[in-house]
C-alpha cells in the first residue's frame, strides 16, 4: 500500500519569516517585531549578528514571483500562515483592509496557478499591544484570538479548507518563556507556564469553534504541533511498547515538548493525571466548559518532525544516539525512522489521519559556479524521510500529507539566516532567487505520489 491518492504534497512556510514589509500599509507591531530591532546600547542582542525579519525574503511584495516558482517546482499545495498584526494591527479591534486584502490576493493567485492554500493562524508572530495586556496570561487571551480567527475565516474560507489554528505552542512557549531563547526571551515560573498552555489550548478550542460556525466551505482543521515521538532501540515488541510510553511520558523538566501534555486534552477532553500528580496546585485553573471547548473534534493532526525525541540521559549523548552521527546544520540528528514511528504512534493513540505539516533540514547551501545550487544532502534527506513515511502508510497509518520545510530560505528565528532550510535559495542582498536541485527531486517524488522513491 503506498500513500493514499488525494496525498497533499506540498511545502509550508511562516509569515514572520519570509514576508517582510513589517510596517507595510497599516500593519502593527508584534513581538518579533519588536524584540528583534531592540539594538540600543546595552540592550541584549536577541538574533544573531542583530538580523531582524523587516525585510526578511520580501514576500509580501514578490509573492507573484513565489508563486509562479512554486508552479515550476510542482507543488499542489502550500501552507502559509497569517501574521496577526497585518490583519489587526493592535491584535483586536479595528480591522485593516490592506493587510485583508494582501491575504485575499494571495489566496487568489494561489489558486490561479493550480496550489491549494492551506492556512495558519498563529505562527509565532504575537501583537505587541496584547502582550502587554499580559499576553497568553491574560484570561481574555482566548476570546482576542477567536476575534482574529472570526475575521481571517471570514475573508479567505469562501476559498481555504485546510486549518491549522496554532503552529508548535511547545516552542513558542518553551522556546519564548520558559528557556528565554525566542521572542519575548522571557523565564517564567512553571505555574505560568501551565496556565499559558491552558489558555493556548483554549485559544485552539475557540478558533476551531469560530471555523466550524463561520467557513463558507466545508473546513477541515487542525493544528502543527512539534512533537515527535521516540523511536525504539531495537525492533522488539517490548521495546516499541517502551518507545511507546517514552513518546507521551513527561515529568516535571520536560512536559512543555510532551506530545500527550498537549494533545491528551484536545482528544480525550483533560490534562493526564501525571500533571496533577507532579504540579498540584500550580495546574492551570479550568474554568467550567473549557474542557468541553478545548476537545472540540479536529480533522487531522498535524505535526513538525525533524529528529526523533530522544531520553537525555546523565552521561554521554541521548537515547537512540551516537558518536559521530549525521546531524544538520542546527546539529539535529539525521533520524529518518522518526517518519515512520512518529504518525504511527501518534495515530495509534489518537485515531485521526496524521498530516506531517514540517519536514527537513538546514543545509550550507550556496549558488555554485553554474548558477545553480546543489544541495545533495538534502535530497537524500528527503528521500530517506519519505521513505520511512511510505512505510508508515504501507502499514496501515493514515497518512493525510507531507509538506516540506520550508518553500525558500528565510529568517530562522534566533539563528538569523545562516540556516538555510527551503527548496529555493534566497541571495538576501538582492533577493534573487535560485530553484534547488532537491527541489526538482522532490517534484519528480510528489508527480509519482512517491512511487519513484
Amino acid at each position: 500500500m503506498a500513500f493514499r491518492k488525494d496525498f497533499l504534497w506540498g511545502a509550508a512556510s511562516a509569515a514572520y519569516q519570509l514576508e517582510g514589509g513589517y510596517r507595510a500599509d497599516g500593519k502593527g507591531l508584534n513581538i518579533w517585531d519588536v524584540f528583534t530591532n531592540c539594538h540600543s546600547a546595552g540592550i541584549k542582542k536577541f538574533v544573531r549578528y542583530n538580523e531582524t525579519g523587516n525585510e526578511a525574503c520580501d514576500h509580501y511584495h514578490r509573492y507573484k514571483e513565489d508563486i509562479a516558482l512554486m508552479k515550476k517546482m510542482g507543488l499542489k499545495n502550500y501552507r502559509f500562515s497569517i501574521n496577526w498584526t497585518r490583519v489587526l494591527p493592535d491584535g483586536i479591534g479595528k480591522v485593516n483592509e490592506q493587510g485583508i486584502k494582501f491575504y485575499s490576493d494571495l489566496v487568489d493567485e494561489l489558486i490561479k496557478n493550480g496550489i491549494t492554500p492551506l492556512v495558519t493562524l498563529f505562527h509565532w508572530d504575537y501583537p505587541y499591544e496584547l502582550y502587554k495586556k499580559g499576553g497568553w496570561l491574560n484570561p481574555e487571551s482566548s476570546d482576542w484570538f477567536a476575534e482574529y480567527a472570526a475575521v481571517v475565516v471570514d475573508a479567505l474560507s469562501d476559498r481555504v479548507s485546510y486549518w491549522m489554528t496554532v503552529n508548535e505552542p511547545q516552542v513558542f512557549i518553551g522556546l519564548g518563556f520558559y528557556a528565554g531563547n525566542h521572542a519575548p526571551f522571557l523565564k517564567l515560573h512553571s505555574c505560568d507556564l501551565l496556565q499559558m498552555t491552558h489558555n493556548v489550548l483554549l485559544a485552539h478550542g475557540k478558533a476551531v469553534k469560530v471555523i466550524r460556525e463561520k467557513a463558507k466551505l466545508s473546513p477541515r482543521v487542525g493544528f502543527a504541533f512539534a512533537t515527535a515521538c521516540c523511536s525504539p532501540l531495537d525492533n522488539s515488541k517490548e521495546e516499541t511498547e517502551a518507545a511507546y510510553k517514552r513518546s507521551f511520558d513527561f515529568d516535571c523538566g520536560n512536559y512543555l515538548f510532551s506530545p500527550g501534555w498537549w494533545a491528551d486534552p484536545i482528544f480525550f477532553g483533560k490534562y493526564n493525571e501525571k500533571g496533577y500528580e507532579i504540579f498540584g496546585n500550580d495546574m492551570p485553573h479550568i474554568n467550567e466548559g473549557d474542557m468541553e471547548i478545548i476537545s472540540l473534534p479536529v480533522d487531522f493532526y498535524g505535526v513538525n518532525v525533524y529528529d526523533a525525541k530522544s531520553i537525555m540521559t546523565i552521561d554521554g549523548y541521548p537515547e537512540g544516539t551516537y558518536t559521530g552521527m549525521p546531524r544538520t546544520s542546527m546539529n539535529w540528528a539525521v533520524t529518518p525512522e522518526t517518519l515512520y514511528w512518529t504518525p504511527r504512534f501518534l495515530y495509534e493513540r489518537y485515531g485521526v489521519p496524521i498530516m506531517i505539516t514540517e519536514n527537513g533540514l538546514a543545509n550550507n547551501d550556496w549558488v555554485s559556479l553554474d548558477g545553480k545550487v546543489h544541495d545533495p544532502q538534502r535530497t537524500d534527506f528527503i528521500e530517506r524521510y519519505l521513505k520511512e513515511l511510505r512505510r508508515a502508510a504501507s502499514d496501515g497509518v493514515d497518512i493525510l500529507g507531507y509538506l516540506h520545510w520550508s518553500v525558500m530560505d528565510n529568517f530562522e528565528w534566533a539563528d538569523g539566516y545562516d540556516r538555510r532550510f527551503g527548496l529555493i535559495y534566497v541571495d538576501y542582498r538582492t533577493q534573487e532567487r535560485t530553484i534547488k536541485d532537491s527541489a526538482f527531486r522532490y517534484k519528480e517524488i510528489m508527480e509519482s505520489n512517491g512511487e519513484r522513491l
